[in-house]
C-alpha cells in the first residue's frame, strides 16, 4: 500500500526524518498512499481520521511517510524529542513509562487506528513514554510540517485534523484527571 518515493525527490526535512528512523533501526517505506483502505481492516475507525472523507484521508496519507518496525523495536523512546506523531496502521504497541528508580509501568497497549506521540509533536517537549512494537507494526508518520502544509494548501483537511487532535488531547487530559481524582480519593480514604 506504500508508494516508494525516490530518495533524490525527498524534501530535506523528510531526509532528516528518514535518517532518524533508520538510526533507530526502523524501516522507512514510502508514504501511506491509500490510507483510507487501512481503516477498512480495522474493527473501529481511527479517531484521527473519522471526520475525513475517503479522498481527504488519502490526501493526508500521500503526505505521511510509512515506517515499519519488527516486534521488540522501539517506535518512540521516552525522553527523545520529535516534531512528529504516529498513526498505528497495523500491529500492536506497548506504551511504557520508566520511573526514576528504573521501575517500568505499562500505560497502555494500543492497536491499529490509534494515534500516539501527538503531545511532543505539538509542543516539542521530550517524549513522555516509550512505545515498543509487540508484533510487527506499520505506522504513518505525521509531522508538524505536514500539518502546516495542509493548513496552507488544503485548509479543510488541516482544520479537521487540528480539531481532531484537540479532541484527542482533551479526552486524554480528562482520562488522566479522572485517574488522578480516583487516586487522591483512595489515598484520602486510607489516611487516618
Amino acid at each position: 500500500m506504500a508508494d516508494a518515493v525516490p530518495l533524490s525527490q525527498e524534501h530535506p526535512t523528510q531526509l532528516a526524518l528518514r535518517a532518524q528512523f533508520e538510526r533507530a533501526g526502523l524501516q522507512f517505506d514510502g508514504v501511506c498512499s491509500g490510507l483510507s483502505r487501512f481503516s477498512l481492516q480495522w474493527r473501529q475507525p481511527a479517531a484521527l481520521l473519522e471526520d475525513l472523507s475517503t479522498e481527504e484521508a488519502d490526501a493526508l496519507g500521500a503526505l505521511m511517510p510509512l515506517v515499519r518496525a519488527r516486534a521488540g523495536q522501539a517506535l518512540i523512546k521516552e525522553g527523545d524529542v520529535g516534531d512528529w506523531m504516529l498513526l498505528l496502521l497495523s500491529g500492536t504497541v506497548d506504551v511504557i513509562k520508566t520511573s526514576e528508580s528504573g521501575e517500568v509501568s505499562r500505560l497502555a497497549v494500543i492497536k491499529q487506528g490509534t494515534a500516539v506521540g501527538e503531545m511532543s509533536m505539538l509542543d516539542a517537549a521530550p517524549r513522555y513514554a516509550t512505545c515498543l512494537a509487540i508484533e510487527d507494526v506499520q505506522a504513518g508518520v505525521l509531522t508538524r510540517a505536514v500539518i502546516a502544509r495542509l493548513i496552507q494548501d488544503q485548509p479543510a483537511i488541516g482544520a479537521k485534523l487540528l480539531v481532531k487532535l484537540t479532541q484527542l488531547l482533551a479526552q486524554r487530559l480528562r482520562n488522566t484527571s479522572n485517574q488522578l481524582v480516583k487516586q487522591l480519593q483512595r489515598n484520602g480514604a486510607a489516611a487516618p
